[in-house]
This record gives C-alpha cells, structure tokens and sequence, in this order.
C-alpha cells in the first residue's frame, strides 16, 4: 500500500500543474490597484517574466507576489511558450529586461493583469524584442 501512495505522489509531483503565478497585485475580480488603471503610468524592476510578452513588475516593493503587476506587453505578441520558439522568446525576454527598471504605461485590463506599453531606457520592450530578432505570432 505504501509502495502505490509512493508512487502516486511521484507521479502527481512529475506531472502536475505549473507553479501558480507569482504576480497577485492585481486581483482576479474587483477593484484594479490604482497604479494598474487605464491611462495610469507605474515603474518598477522587471522580478518575474512569464513567456515572451508578459512580465511581472515590482510596484510595491518588499511584499514578494502581492505587490507585482502582471503585465502583457501591449505592443508585442510572442509565440506562444509551448510552441516553437516561445522558450526562445521568453529567454529574450528575461535577457533584456530581467532586473531592470521600466516604466509602463497602461491600456487596458486583461483578467488579472494589466495590458502596457513598457519601456526600458527609453526604448519600448516590444521594439527591443524585434530588434534582437524575436519573431511575433502569438494570439
């Protein structure tokens, strides 16, 4: 009987669900942070990127996950993660922007996150993914 539970918990821990997002400021229903509101601009380090145009902003810091903004980024579509070249895209992602400061300014809401345009000296993080060659096609 050990050996069965053993091995169901092995096998529930291989292929179980991915870890929850880290990114919980933005709640699923209710009011948006004010920061995250239409027409709202928030800076912050870039703490988390989730695929290849999505990242979790760090507004209220020394909180860990509730005080990160999820952001799609506004300007760029990246290939989906579990398609070909969506790791590829996601690791461009984390070598540009990972531990930088941007400034986002938002557009709209998007069930728990927050749609923006982000820039990053300047230069917004959807140019920077084409200019290093990260090809857009994602939904």
């Amino acid at each position: 009987m050990i050996r069965i539970v053993l091995a169901a918990l092995g096998v529930a821990l291989i292929a179980g669900p991915a870890l929850a997002d880290p990114c919980t400021r933005i709640p699923d229903r209710g009011r948006m942070p004010p920061e995250a509101r239409t027409g709202q601009t928030f800076t912050g380090p870039v703490i988390y990127v989730g695929d290849g145009d999505s990242l979790c902003v760090e507004t209220v810091p020394g909180v860990g996950g509730a005080g990160w903004l999820e952001v799609r980024l506004a300007d760029f579509r990246a290939i989906e993660l579990n398609q070909p070249g969506g790791r590829e895209a996601r690791t461009a992602l984390i070598d540009i922007a990972m531990n930088r400061r941007v400034v986002c300014r938002t557009r709209n809401r998007t069930y728990d996150r927050v749609a923006a345009d982000c820039v990053l000296d300047g230069v917004g993080l959807g140019d920077r993914l084409r200019a290093a060659g990260v090809p857009e096609g994602g939904r």
